[in-house]
């Protein structure tokens, strides 16, 4: 049954829900047993400094990683107990720290090949059977369109990735994990490589996504500034452990978070 289908969608459930995860590599606890929610439409801030799990519990909620204790849940449904190709489908998009984008390729054809994530087979079938090519293409051409226009891409829809400045090629990523309807949006450091103006753009642009595409977010990031204005609660990690959850004002004078993370005289440093 698909996770559209459940019902489960508008109940009191938390829209991602993790319990307990940890995560061992030989003798090395990567994870332990960190548990929290996000929930419908909300914008959830993961901070930590290196090596705190952050990285870790973004490649266990996609897949790429096995945890090896916990669960977690996408709107009541078990990421587990699905194949990794599902996950997509399970409504979960993802970016990456490092940008994965085919660089001899264009903005539009980068976007499309994010819509290969939500295309079932059965879907297929009934596409070949009942509705031309012609037909499947020009919605996918449609939802790729909608996407390159809301992220403010749409003049350089035909360009060449690689002739792009790196920060509208974070952009372009972000169109592609969004063309596959997500309800969750794992964005990993956006900000990292960005300048001042970038970061402020950045800032009303995760505003009206959230709004326009109606998902949460899950934002790892270690600008502290973007994190705390933007966030409607943030959650801490050290050490693979979970060492605060609240709102940004509560988290931002959390002493464990000030000693394990921003170091004693970063207290009063933030930016709004």
């Amino acid at each position: 049954m698909d996770a559209e289908n459940t019902g489960v969608i508008g109940s009191c459930l938390p829209l991602l829900r993790i319990r307990d995860v940890s995560v061992r590599f030989g003798g090395v606890v990567a994870l332990d047993k960190v548990s929290f929610d996000v929930e419908a439409g909300q914008i959830c801030g993961l901070i930590g400094p290196n090596g705190a799990g952050k990285s870790t519990l973004f490649n266990c909620l996609s897949r790429l990683y096995d945890c090896n204790e916990g669960s977690v849940e996408v709107g009541g449904i078990s990421t587990l107990s699905r194949p990794r190709h599902e996950i997509a489908h399970m409504g979960i998009g993802r970016t990456f720290q490092n940008l994965a984008l085919f660089k001899t390729m264009s903005v539009r054809e980068n976007v499309l090949l994010g819509v290969h994530g939500r295309v079932q087979p059965r879907f297929l079938a009934s596409a070949w059977r009942f509705r031309s090519e012609r037909v499947v293409e020009a919605d996918h051409q449609r939802r790729a369109q909608e996407v390159i226009d809301s992220l403010g891409l749409a003049a350089v829809a035909e360009r060449i990735v690689s002739e792009l400045p790196f920060g509208t090629q974070k952009r372009v990523e972000m169109a592609r994990a969004l063309i596959s309807r997500p309800r969750l949006l794992l964005l990993d450091e956006p900000a990292c490589g960005l300048n001042h103006e970038e970061v402020e753009a950045l800032r009303g642009l995760l505003q009206d996504v959230r709004q326009r595409f109606k998902l949460a977010v899950l934002l790892v990031e270690h600008h502290m500034g973007l994190v705390m204005s933007i966030s409607d609660k943030v959650v801490a990690l050290n050490f693979g452990r979970k060492i605060a959850e609240g709102t940004p004002e509560a988290v931002r004078n959390d002493g464990r978070v000030i000693e394990a993370y921003l170091g004693k005289s970063a207290e009063h440093s933030y930016v709004a």
